[in-house]
């Protein structure tokens, strides 16, 4: 009698598991069956009982059936949760009250299934510095640093940055030290992603340049931008919006203020495995004369040294249609460095 009772209890529960186990049809006539843990990335992992965890391409696969609702996210955006029946090859049937209420979905539409929950944004960046020292003949010092952050969720991003440098020299003839390099500048910026493209942002700059007798340059602003390539390897986004622009150069008695239009681009370019590349730039020009601009940009190139460790060279190009008095329209700085990513 035990026996019996033993033998139907197997029986039973291989029946069950036959009954409410997931089955994967493939396109070369293979069915095999266990439970569909996730599809992401063009490939289906099926935990099977007999086999253990399989991981199949997407595209061997003809049709599917679950036996308890999953998790469907199709390419349009649209998640379903519910269980799906095997269709005809490349389709799904989604189970409905009845066989003539299966919606059909094509298997090309199917996204992922069951997807790990997206990665908590963290914040990312790095930070370079560096330092020349001469004497003898001629006695100069030069300092410089930079830090930059970035945090970027699904839904928006931060990006922050500054840059210093400070450089000094003895003039051999009469002994006096002489500032022959003293500014500083902070920008950073909100994007709020309206879809995977479109972004509005708030943004802004303060500067100080003590040798260009700039005793402050604020741009506030916002507008739209539009992300056109955002993967590991490449970023490119524009943007155009409105600015409001003040200026304060030295013996001058008033802040200059400007509405400006405000436009750009920033790009990151990976070069292989151990550089890169990051150019930005935007135009300022004032809304009541559009010759009358600021433009500023920059380009720096990234040699990786370690994992977290790289040797740069930015460069930082400024131009002021109407500069301090007796200062040159165009400005460019040089910083040559060695950094950490954190």
């Amino acid at each position: 009698m035990r026996a019996k009772v033993l033998f139907f209890v197997i029986c039973f529960a291989g029946l069950s598991s036959a009954l409410y186990a997931d089955e994967v049809y493939l396109k070369n006539g293979d069915r095999v069956t266990g439970k569909i843990v996730s599809v992401t990335e063009g490939k289906l992992v099926l935990n099977s009982t007999l086999s253990g965890q399989l991981t199949i391409a997407l595209k061997d696969v003809a049709t599917f059936s679950s036996a308890e609702p999953i998790e469907i996210h199709l390419k349009d955006g649209t998640v379903l949760h519910q269980p799906v029946a095997a269709g005809e090859p490349n389709e799904l049937a989604l189970k409905g009250a009845g066989p003539q209420q299966r919606q059909k979905v094509p298997l090309g539409q199917v996204a992922a299934i069951n997807p790990p929950p997206p990665a908590k944004p963290k914040w990312t960046g790095s930070i370079s510095g560096s330092f020349g020292l001469t004497t003898g003949n001629t006695e100069t010092s030069t300092i410089a640093a930079s830090a930059s952050a970035a945090r970027r969720s699904e839904r928006d991003r931060i990006t922050a940055e500054g840059d210093i440098a400070k450089s000094r020299a003895k003039d051999p003839a009469t002994g006096n030290d002489r500032t022959t390099e003293d500014w500083w500048r902070v920008r950073g910026e909100y994007d709020y992603f309206f879809s995977k493209k479109l972004f509005g942002f708030v943004n802004g700059r303060y500067e100080q340049d003590q040798v260009a007798r700039l005793e402050r340059r604020a741009l506030f602003g916002g507008g739209a931008g539009y992300q056109w390539i955002e993967t590991p390897q490449t970023a490119f986004s524009t943007n155009i919006g409105v600015a409001d622009l003040f200026e304060k150069f030295e013996n001058q008695p008033a802040t200059d203020n400007k509405l400006s239009l405000q436009a750009g681009y920033n790009l990151t370019q990976q070069l292989g495995k151990n550089a890169k590349f990051l150019h930005d730039l935007t135009w300022y020009p004032r809304f009541e004369d559009f010759s009358d601009f600021f433009l500023t940009s920059t380009a720096e190139l990234r040699a990786n040294l370690t994992k977290t460790m790289f040797a740069n060279f930015k460069v930082i190009f400024n131009y002021d249609e109407t500069p301090a008095p007796g200062r040159e329209k165009t400005d460019v700085k040089y910083l040559l460095g060695i950094g950490m990513n954190f």
